[in-house]
């Protein structure tokens, strides 16, 4: 809450002297211009603020917060004291539907994970997180897979686009200790984002908020062999902002399993190659060059070694190295003398090495290694060409590389033994222009040109709406022109662990994209976000017969709600739900169509409860998944392959945690507090209780 007070000698001198964006100069971080507009790209622009800046008040709508003003008026005076009093908007004003977690929730949740985090915002089904983890099925965002939406470091991308050999973004290799916060947008933010971003752009920022410095530990220990160790040190010193950090994490996961379950041991009936070791870097540097240019340069490097669950088939003893790089220099320039013209120029280099290796059967041996790499370029103008008008425009560059090293030892196989070397190049020039006509309608477009050296250039226009209803309700749609190109592994390279074979006649898949939802605010302490969600996917890629193929299309529909209450100053709560209905319209396989996709559940939900107070904390979660439909070697009978689904099942977990001493604190972590072992997908199971214990230090 802001607070400006006035004092004017003359009353008949009145208001109509000062109009109110002159009063916000006294402040310069209250917004007093009743036509400002906060972008996709403004947001990101303000990476490096607190999280509670995220959203200036605007005194003079009425729609965007709450004024106050008070005048008295003494009797032998001629003063006139006013008082004017904003409030900041819970939500971001853009088209499309957008949240985000801030670092005190973030610290309140205490994840292991980006992926473990993710799954509490609306629209998520994750399964490639936790005890019975299945990299295979990981990740989806409104119904799409990982590979169809856009991962974010810092305003970034980064993954391999890789779908074979068990690639994609692994969010469980993402150390949380790094986050600062996370951002999830959608609509047009295609347009400044990248083409294949169906599901939407998540933005993963790490730390960079000057404080004092600090080093911090910490040491969590767990069930079946769980430890994770993290050390962190940063802080602001002569100006600049620095954070360094290591995380290892290990585990064995060799816990009691069901009859039926995938690599369940039948010497003892325990999980089988479910051992997982993860080894994270990562550092940040943001500097002023002067008061007008700052330079911040942030890496990660990651190392996993796990053995592989997936499919359902028994007894895998396939193991996966995966080896991450990713780092990225940006040079931030105001121009001219304000703050309404900045530009920002970007380099960034990201590299996937993965090796994924196995027997098969009892005397041959396969593996399959790829090296993705990107490096990329951007030049990003936000320019305030009004008032009520700015315009975000620029350039993309990215080439990227891959090498495919195929060995096996079965003579079937060894026709397809060799390396393979492919490349391709792509630039993009984008413009998204929001322009607020009124005080209560805003009106976005986009326009994003992509010229790629394998599949020609296309165009990608986005449009969004924003009406605020009244000062507590606003009204957001939005639809994209989208398209996701064919990895290059999936062109070119045969899949020796899974014997499937490239096709380098693929097409891209395209399709639209579209959103329509209400954001409500009641009272200060409640607010709600509801939000149908629709796509329509041509020429999906999937595996016919042993090779990729473009099989069909599928036409997605869905609902999701988040609501937060702010129950006391010591009691919040939160409540997430997201239906989606992703059916194949067309396929040529032809007992599929009409079916829900596999391995993306029609529904999940979570309910939170928490208490905190001086240091204190405590949470309740409550997880609801209504089960999938099984991948097709996952299925049961022949008879029952198309439509035999995962059972349902809901889940309670807690979290606390107590502080010993100022600089010292214990964490308490415990998942599936009912102790009923349940099937996560594809005959992987959940255990039953699991504990976390820790130690928090900082000094």
């Amino acid at each position: 809450m802001k607070s400006i007070k006035l004092l004017f000698l003359a009353p008949s001198f009145a208001l109509s002297v000062f109009s109110l964006a002159e009063l916000a100069k006294a402040d310069p971080t209250l917004e007093a211009d009743n036509n400002h507009i906060l972008t996709v790209g403004e947001l990101r622009s303000q990476a490096s603020q607190q999280s509670a800046s995220l959203l200036q008040p605007n005194l003079n709508s009425s729609h965007t917060t709450k004024p106050e003003t008070v005048a008295q008026i003494e009797p032998d005076s001629d003063e006139i004291e006013i008082e004017v009093t904003g409030k900041k908007s819970p939500f971001i004003p853009t088209s499309a539907p957008a949240y985000v977690v801030p670092k005190e929730e973030i610290q309140k949740q205490n994840p292991s994970t980006a992926a473990e985090l993710l799954r509490s915002l609306p629209g998520f089904a994750i399964n490639d997180y936790g005890f019975g983890a299945d990299i295979h099925t990981g990740t989806f965002l409104r119904g799409f897979s990982i590979n169809q939406s856009t991962f974010q470091i810092n305003g970034r991308s980064f993954g391999s686009n890789v779908s074979t050999y068990h690639g994609g973004t692994d969010l469980n290799s993402i150390p949380v200790d790094a986050i600062e916060r996370v951002e999830l947008t959608g609509g047009t933010s295609a347009t400044l984002y990248g083409s294949e971003a169906f599901g939407g752009v998540i933005n993963l920022i790490t730390k960079k908020d000057p404080q004092p410095l600090k080093a911090t530990t910490n040491v969590e220990l767990g069930s079946y062999g769980y430890q994770r160790y993290r050390v962190g040190y940063g802080g602001t010193l002569d100006g600049v902002n620095f954070r360094l950090g290591y995380e290892r994490f290990s585990t064995d996961n060799n816990y009691p399993v069901p009859i039926g379950a995938a690599n369940r041991n039948p010497t003892d009936g325990r999980l089988f190659n479910g051992d997982s070791r993860i080894d994270n870097f990562y550092g940040s540097v943001e500097a002023p060059i002067n008061a007008r240019n700052s330079f911040s340069i942030d890496a990660y490097k990651s190392a996993s070694r796990r053995g592989l669950l997936y499919f359902g088939f028994p007894l895998q003893r396939d193991r996966l190295d995966h080896d991450l790089l990713n780092i990225g220099a940006t040079l931030t320039s105001k121009l001219g003398e304000g703050d309404d013209s900045i530009l920002k120029t970007t380099i960034a280099f990201n590299q996937d090495f993965f090796n994924t290796y196995g027997p098969t059967g009892a005397t041959a041996f396969r593996s399959g290694a790829l090296d993705s790499r990107a490096l990329s370029g951007r030049v990003e103008h936000q320019w305030q060409l009004a008032a009520n008008n700015k315009l975000t425009w620029g350039f993309d560059v990215k080439t990227d590389s891959i090498r495919g090293d195929v060995l096996s030892s079965l003579p079937a196989l060894v026709g397809f033994n060799g390396t393979v070397n492919r490349d391709r190049s792509l630039v993009a020039l984008f413009a998204l222009n929001a322009w607020k006509i009124t005080d209560d309608f805003q009106l976005e477009l986009g326009l994003r040109q992509n010229f790629t050296s394998d599949y020609g250039s296309y165009l990608n226009p986005t449009i969004g709406t924003r009406w605020n209803i009244t000062p507590e309700l606003a009204f957001r749609n939005s639809f994209a022109v989208l398209q996701r190109n064919p990895g290059l592994d999936q062109l070119f390279v045969f899949d020796t662990v899974h014997n499937w074979l490239a096709n380098p006649n693929l097409i891209p898949e395209r399709g639209v994209a579209y959103t329509a939802g209400f954001d409500l605010s009641v009272a200060d302490a409640v607010v709600a976000q509801l939000t149908y969600f629709g796509s329509s996917l041509s020429d999906r890629i999937g595996i016919i017969a042993g090779r990729w193929e473009n099989v069909g299309q599928v036409n997605t529909n869905g609902v999701e709600a988040g609501i937060k209450w702010k129950i006391s100053p010591e009691f919040s709560s939160f409540v997430n739900y997201t239906y989606t209905d992703a059916k194949i319209a067309s396929s040529r396989t032809a007992s599929e169509v009409g079916l829900q996709l596999a391995t993306v559940p029609y529904s999940v939900g979570k309910l939170g409860v928490s208490y905190e107070s001086n240091g204190w904390q405590a949470n309740l979660f409550f997880n609801y998944y209504s089960g999938s439909r099984r991948a097709i070697f996952a299925q049961g009978t022949a008879g029952q392959r198309a439509t035999d689904f995962s059972p349902a099942y809901l889940s309670l977990d807690f979290s606390a945690k107590v502080p010993l001493s100022k600089n010292l604190a214990l964490t308490v972590n415990l998942e599936n507090l009912t102790d009923n072992s349940y099937e996560k997908t594809n005959r992987i199971y959940q255990p039953g209780l699991t504990y976390r214990i820790g130690l928090q230090a900082s000094f």
